[in-house]
């Protein structure tokens, strides 16, 4: 997969592309993959880096969402389930079955959750990860051992999925390729061009090459997630909103706080909202909060609010101390809900399914939805796509297509097992160079090697692409990748043939966006 041969392709094309997709996160990708996988003619064109966004921002669950039965969506859950075994069966390389415990303080939380669970695992059928059971105390801090013991009765244990995010969206790109696709990060959609009041196609600006493209299409797909409406005012000036972005934030810890093999779920805090606390690429993710906004951002700031909400409860339920000295990393994502116009409550509340418009011009939008059935909402989009264009209808393909790198056997591969079948190529690659096999960093799972790999072979542009993204150094310690950013920058510099200039520049620019994921000064304070 390589940049220079989507902008040939973009060059050298002179008949409308079957399908344009605009936007290259989880929904943008997946649509770009069931488009080309049908067969179709596809070119995806994102405007910073594939995932940059929400889609690199989640809780990294595959699931159903138990919390979701208690809202009655029932078809969501059922819905999320099938994908959620579509995607292990797919990408095994890279979704994996958790152990969550739902630990239990008072008399009636074990037999209203477990009643609850055994719905979820009815609802799995055949599908199911595993059989949810009920734990006792000792059962209970066998599976969480760092759990806050006192006024602990026992607990539920229940099975749902894991996934790296970014990890998944990049081998998704690939796919696409693999098909006859193209995809391009750095391609930024700036209108849409009309014919008889028609959409045909976009106007799209290289960043890079600072130029512009007039690029025609026989359809296109408004897949931008946060920025869904802002693709919808290019389109018709007086489109109303339909978005109600929700902010979540996480916070990092060290594996210390919660060692073992199983998960905390708590379905209800104190003031009402779901809190997770999940072992992942050796660490402790704990999240998330549901905060309404009102500007959406590629870079979403966790506010002092949420962040001392999060090691507040964090120290209500772990036995552990936590202070904001312990925070590796923050990071926050903004959900691109959807609500009728005019809406008002809790955004908590709103459902995850995902919505599906055609306007009067003939742009296909494509918003809301869940990281978990992605697939699923990329169907409903080509199949609605097809039905508004005129292109021929051809079945989709992807329900049991494997994604790059997918391979039954990863964990073999130790600290590369995220890259599945890539991974052997990495290792003659740390063969041929012995110098890139060295970590870079004792408190990060990175090597030279890894850094290589992405510019030749995942499109990485940036250092942010590789630090944040190809791997997930940004998260797993932003200080320490801050740390690592000019070595970084150098072995990229030597693949991309870049001067001294650009290493410090993308220093600079790394440096300043990785210290908006240390813990505030306010909250140190």
């Amino acid at each position: 997969m390589k940049r220079s041969q989507g902008i040939d392709a973009i060059e050298s094309r002179e008949t409308p592309w079957d399908v344009v997709v605009i936007g290259g996160g989880a929904t943008g990708l997946g649509c770009a993959l069931e488009a080309a996988a049908r067969g179709y003619d596809t070119l995806l064109l994102e405007m910073h880096d594939f995932a940059k966004a929400t889609s690199s921002r989640s809780t990294k669950l595959v699931h159903g969402g138990v919390r979701y039965l208690e809202q009655f969506q029932v078809g969501l859950v059922f819905e999320a389930l099938q994908e959620r075994e579509r995607l292990q069966d797919n990408a095994p390389h890279l979704v994996r079955n958790l152990s969550f415990v739902v630990p239990s303080y008072k008399w009636w939380e074990a037999p209203y959750y477990g009643i609850g669970m055994k719905v979820y695992d009815l609802l799995a059928g055949s599908q199911n990860f595993g059989t949810s059971r009920y734990l006792n105390k000792e059962k209970t801090l066998e599976h969480l051992p760092t759990l806050e013991p006192e006024g602990l009765t026992g607990g539920i244990e229940y099975f749902d999925g894991q996934f790296d995010d970014t990890r998944l969206a990049v081998n998704m790109a690939q796919t696409a390729t693999e098909h006859g696709g193209v995809a391009v990060n750095y391609m930024r959609v700036t209108d849409l061009t009309k014919t008889n009041g028609q959409v045909d196609g976009v106007i799209a600006h290289d960043w890079e090459s600072d130029t512009t493209h007039e690029i025609k299409a026989e359809t296109v797909i408004n897949a931008t997630g946060i920025f869904t409406d802002t693709i919808r005012e290019m389109d018709d000036a007086d489109a109303q909103p339909t978005l109600r972005p929700s902010q979540g934030t996480h916070i990092v810890l060290d594996r210390s706080y919660l060692p073992g093999d199983s998960a905390i779920m708590i379905p209800k805090t104190d003031d009402g909202r779901v809190l997770f606390a999940i072992p992942w690429n050796d660490r402790l993710v704990v999240g998330t909060t549901d905060m309404p906004v009102d500007d959406v951002s590629h870079e979403p700031t966790p506010t002092e609010e949420e962040i001392s909400y999060l090691i507040e409860h964090s120290n209500r339920y772990l036995a552990k101390t936590l202070t904001p000295d312990d925070v590796l990393s923050t990071y926050a994502g903004i959900r691109p809900l959807v609500a009728p116009p005019g809406s008002s409550g809790d955004t908590s509340e709103i459902s995850r399914t995902h919505q599906l418009s055609v306007s009067d011009s003939g742009l296909v939008t494509i918003s809301g939805g869940k990281w978990t059935t992605y697939r699923q909402m990329a169907e409903d989009t080509l199949d609605e796509a097809i039905d508004h264009s005129g292109l021929d209808k051809r079945p989709s393909v992807t329900g049991d297509l494997k994604l790059h790198g997918a391979t039954e056997n990863a964990d073999q591969y130790g600290d590369l097992k995220h890259y599945g079948a890539d991974a052997p190529g990495l290792q003659e690659l740390m063969d041929e160079r012995p110098e890139l096999e060295e970590q870079l960093d004792e408190r990060l799972p990175i090597r030279g090697a890894q850094v290589v790999w992405a510019v030749r072979h995942e499109m990485a542009r940036a250092v942010e692409d590789v630090l944040a993204r190809r791997t997930r150094c940004l998260l797993l310690n932003a200080q320490a990748s801050i740390d690592i950013a000019p070595r970084v920058a150098e072995l990229m510099a030597e693949e991309l043939d870049q001067d001294d200039a650009w290493v410090q520049n993308q220093v600079d620019e790394y440096t300043e966006l990785a210290e908006g994921y240390l813990i505030p000064e306010t909250v140190m304070a």
